[in-house]
């Protein structure tokens, strides 16, 4: 995709302004009966893997602990590589890329920073209706499973 131009408020220029897609990450939290899941404050609505944006100067490990704990008060450690997702249409705000981990937890989640609610859902009754893609990913992590076992 060409770069646009904007102009500089300040002094006039024209600035290149490159359109590149976001980092995101997602984590798929394994707790003993089954996947937790929030229910988000904000659009899209709709049930969803925690996770969110990487910050600058941040790992992708870093951030994925970092959202887990912000959104669900869960700490997890060890995180585990699911994938990768890209589809430019994953998100309808805009262009993101998605690193999902998954890891164990331990604890009692609690909805905060943009969870309006937490869940545990088994892996049979996982809500119909998943923001994003990540139907998809959590079919991909449950086909996973089944092949590990």
């Amino acid at each position: 995709m060409p770069a646009e131009f904007e102009t500089c408020p300040q002094c006039g220029a024209r600035i290149r302004q490159y359109r590149n897609p976001l980092p995101t990450v997602d984590v798929i939290i394994e707790m003993p009966d089954g996947v937790l899941l929030v229910e988000r404050k904000n659009e899209p609505y709709g049930w969803a893997l925690p996770g969110g944006f990487v910050d600058y100067g941040e790992t992708l490990e870093d951030a994925a602990r970092r959202e887990t704990l912000e959104e669900t008060g869960i700490a997890v450690g060890d995180l585990v590589l699911l994938g990768c997702y890209s589809d430019p249409a994953r998100d309808p705000r805009r262009h993101t890329i998605t690193t999902v981990f998954i890891a164990a937890g331990t604890g009692t989640p609690v909805a905060a920073d943009d969870a309006a609610a937490v869940k545990v859902f088994p892996p049979r009754s996982l809500p119909e209706q998943l923001c994003f893609d990540h139907r998809q990913i959590l079919d991909d992590y449950l086909k996973r499973k089944r092949k590990s076992h």
